[in-house]
């Protein structure tokens, strides 16, 4: 257990604490961590997302385990949804964007990445799985609803153009084409992806320290129970609707791994994008990333 948080978490884990503690001493603003947010947000995350799915192995995954995961991420987004706009009176995008925070993992630029330093590209298949999920259906979703939440009155015809200029969901769409029409990634186009996309965890996480220092991370009720949904409830849920389905102890154990990690930092960076309050979303991120050090290390 020492020995996976001090070689593989740790390290990961290192980008988001520089970024605080450089922006905590003034080294880097705000503003600077926000435009680079916003280079790996609509830049490197598309050259990351698209060549992953455009050749994930769709038909080694465990389906009855990927549905299950959905259903599990859908009740646990109902939940939180509802406790957001019912007991703590938050706005409809702010209570949407704290439910994706219960259920949208940081996955692909968190756990993924672990993942692969443990477990290597062949035991990570399921990791693999959820983050193909999340990448290609829930991320979408909350890049469509949170766009469509912010501007109501902007019209159908426009919310269309500016969803469909997206370029994530422009890479998304192209890597599930090409997965599904089997077309091999050309080369050059392979590499330059590769070499964009490995730049997107780190300074996605970097830029989010840097933003969460300048934040109040005092613990609130709204911010204790959405970490307590993420770090106990989902990762619950999921483990139980696994075991009860029977499913293989490889998928459910690393598909619990995966529910028990962080926050995922698209939440943050989507209200950014639009504007949306963050003065709870961004405690949710920081505290669930500090508490599931543990957690993650003991399940691995």
């Amino acid at each position: 257990m020492l020995h996976i948080l001090t070689h593989d978490i740790l390290p990961v884990f290192s980008m988001l604490a520089l970024g605080y503690m450089l922006g905590w001493r003034g080294v880097f603003s705000r503003v600077e961590a926000g435009a680079v947010n916003r280079v790996a947000f609509l830049l490197l995350q598309p050259a990351l997302i698209f060549p992953l799915v455009a050749s994930v192995p769709f038909a080694e995954f465990e389906m009855t385990a990927v549905g299950l995961y959905a259903l599990c991420e859908l009740v646990a987004f109902t939940v939180a949804y509802v406790m957001a706009r019912r007991l703590f009176r938050r706005e409809r995008p702010e209570a949407w964007l704290l439910a994706m925070a219960v259920v949208f993992v940081n996955s692909l630029l968190y756990i993924w990445p672990i993942s692969f330093l443990i477990y290597g590209e062949a035991a990570a298949l399921p990791v693999t799985a959820i983050v193909a999920w999340d990448a290609s259906v829930v991320f979408a979703i909350f890049i469509v609803g949170t766009d469509l939440m912010v501007q109501p009155s902007a019209g159908i015809g426009s919310a269309a153009r500016r969803i469909a200029s997206n370029p994530v969901l422009i890479s998304i769409a192209a890597g599930v084409v090409m997965n599904l029409a089997a077309l091999p990634i050309p080369a050059p186009m392979l590499t330059a992806a590769e070499f964009a996309g490995a730049g997107a965890a780190p300074l996605t996480l970097f830029a989010l320290g840097v933003i969460l220092s300048q934040q109040n991370l005092r613990p609130t009720p709204v911010v204790a129970a959405i970490s307590a949904l993420k770090l106990v409830v989902f990762p619950a849920l999921v483990f139980v609707a696994l075991a009860a389905a029977g499913v293989s102890a490889r998928w459910h154990d690393l598909f619990t791994l995966t529910a028990a990690g962080p926050s995922g930092a698209m939440a943050f960076a989507l209200a950014l994008l639009h504007g949306v309050r963050t003065d709870a979303i961004a405690p949710v991120i920081i505290w669930t990333s500090v508490l599931s050090l543990l957690s993650l290390a003991w399940l691995a």
